[in-house]
């Protein structure tokens, strides 16, 4: 090869190796051909029913029972239910619910708080005389009384059209024969058993001494047993039969206050939801001891801006919106509790007067230091909604607080307690402080918004602390952005922390280094940015628009 040829071919080389080609991690998704949306799922439409639930076993046994003719309530049961078993480190029978019903025929808006309450004898003094005077996280102290089948059977008695032997049928299926875990939950199932358990919650959700790999067959008989138990006894069966009995006798065996008393007492309790509106659309939460309140608030707060103008997740954007979400968690912190201990004043804190005082408190250059949030809250819950042919709406949260809960699984029933009582303040001067028979504060909050008086959304956001700031995020995205359903879930999130704030990767180095300039600690968060559900009601074809989070395994189905 001569010289004039190799230098030819060598400018070849140069020429082809700077042509700069993606790489599978800079392009990891195909083109989504004749779609406007770039990457992400469509939106999934249908005019009989939907249901969207974060795994797609529940959101199947959910459409199953619309096609077999029941209406939303017993399919949110029947979804609710097989969330036990196919995920089973976010929910329980062992834990709490809340819901908010639409009942199309009455044209009425209900909400259910179907949270349980500490055992009587407990109490701040209790616990010092044992030696414990800092807030435990896990362990049999933190188990309140579970309150999730109540709820079941009090919303099937009101609303519903189907037996809880009907509804439970599908998780009584998958709990006996077995489910594969699925790719987000089995991670979450690793990560949640670390430092968690006694002998029975190994033997329940540690087959061959470690989590499920992803693909594996997993089964739960205890907890198919103790499900056929309440299908054939009703909830009597979970507060005063066998299943009380098992819980009871094995809480006292770890040195918890617990009777047979304080499950006979518990009683769900129907409320009435709490609201505000924001640019023509009216949003509907519920009331302490949840934190439906922080999210109104935060709407409050916003909507004297103009939000579309700063620019969809610019600096601006979400400096105002974590500023918003600042003022609205001292609220938060300082007012939610249970109510049959602590009025809070929700006309004063609602009104439309009081955002635009707390307005004036906001710098639009400049962070103002963080604020208490209160009671940290755990990330691990399932969100679900339901709407049937009629057009009746569930909107429904369950969950056990943390990863697997308190880490207890109560003898042979398969059922893994919450830790709810972890929710509770240890300081005597708070409204929230733990007491006996109290509820303590909840961050599960289940929302609907309307239109012309009757349902455009029904949705929800799990993720503790992320609840709040993930329902404002996406109804802004909706409202003042325009997305649709899907969209609005999809879009990059951020997660306000008492000591930072987290953002994530899709948000870019140019809005980073611009809210650390208004001086913002940024942080890192470990684990998701929130978990969405959603379905939107067309308001002139009555058509069905469901959505569902990437960040999670499930979907949204209808027919």
């Amino acid at each position: 090869m001569n010289r004039t040829t190799l230098s030819l071919c060598l400018i070849f080389i140069m020429l082809i190796t700077s042509i700069s080609i993606p790489t599978a991690s800079q392009n990891a998704l195909g083109d989504r051909y004749n779609s406007r949306r770039g990457g992400g799922r469509s939106v999934v439409r249908a005019m009989n029913g939907m249901v969207a639930t974060s795994q797609p076993l529940a959101s199947a046994a959910g459409l199953r029972i619309l096609q077999q003719g029941g209406n939303a309530i017993d399919a949110a049961i029947a979804a609710a239910a097989v969330l036990c078993v196919v995920e089973p480190m976010m929910v329980s029978p062992g834990g709490d619910l809340f819901a908010l019903i639409w009942d199309a025929k009455k044209r009425e808006l209900k909400a259910l708080n179907a949270s349980g309450r500490a055992p009587k004898a407990i109490s701040l003094d209790e616990l010092k005389k044992r030696g414990i005077t800092k807030k435990p996280e896990f362990g049999i102290h933190t188990v309140t009384v579970p309150g999730a089948v109540d709820g079941w059977a009090t919303l099937l008695k009101s609303h519903g059209t189907m037996t809880l032997a009907q509804v439970l049928q599908p998780a009584i299926e998958y709990a006996e024969r077995g489910f594969p875990v699925t790719e987000i939950i089995g991670a979450d199932w690793n990560e949640g058993v670390q430092h968690k358990g006694n002998a029975d919650f190994a033997a329940t959700f540690l087959p061959n001494g470690k989590p499920p790999a992803v693909g594996e067959i997993f089964t739960n008989k205890n907890l198919a047993n103790s499900l056929k138990l309440i299908a054939k006894g009703g909830r009597d069966v979970m507060y005063k039969g066998e299943l009380a009995e098992k819980i009871v006798k094995f809480a006292q065996a770890q040195g918890g206050f617990h009777t047979m008393q304080d499950f006979a007492a518990h009683t769900s309790t129907w409320v009435e939801p709490i609201s505000t509106t924001y640019r023509g659309h009216t949003v509907y939460e519920l009331p302490p001891n949840n934190q439906g309140l922080a999210a109104l608030q935060m709407l409050n707060i916003l909507e004297g801006y103009d939000v579309k103008s700063l620019g969809h997740n610019s600096a601006e954007y979400l400096h105002l919106l974590v500023e918003a979400k600042k003022l609205a968690f001292v609220d938060r912190a300082k007012h939610i509790a249970d109510p049959a201990f602590y009025k809070a004043p929700l006309a004063q804190l609602l009104s439309k007067d009081y955002a635009a005082e707390l307005r004036k408190k906001i710098n639009l250059g400049q962070a103002q230091d963080p604020t208490a949030n209160g009671p940290s809250g755990g990330e691990d819950t399932v969100y679900l909604t339901v709407v049937d042919k009629d057009r009746n709406c569930v909107s429904f949260i369950q969950s056990i607080f943390s990863a697997f809960g308190s880490g207890l699984v109560a003898g042979d029933t398969g059922i893994v307690l919450h830790n709810r009582g972890a929710g509770f303040s240890f300081d005597p001067t708070n409204a929230n402080k733990l007491e006996g028979g109290k509820r303590p504060f909840h961050t599960l909050i289940p929302a609907m918004v309307f239109q012309n008086g009757k349902p455009w959304l029904t949705f929800g956001v799990m993720g503790g602390d992320m609840q709040a700031q993930g329902h404002v995020q996406v109804l802004l995205n909706m409202i003042d952005f325009g997305m649709d359903v899907q969209q609005a879930g999809e879009q990059p999130r951020f997660r306000h922390f008492e000591n930072g704030l987290a953002l994530e990767s899709a948000i870019g180095a140019d809005v980073r280094k611009a809210l650390e300039s208004k001086g913002h600690k940024l942080t890192t968060a470990s684990g998701m940015f929130g978990g969405y559900q959603a379905i939107m009601i067309d308001p002139v074809s009555g058509a069905l628009a469901g959505g569902s989070d990437v960040r999670k395994d499930g979907c949204a189905i209808g027919w």
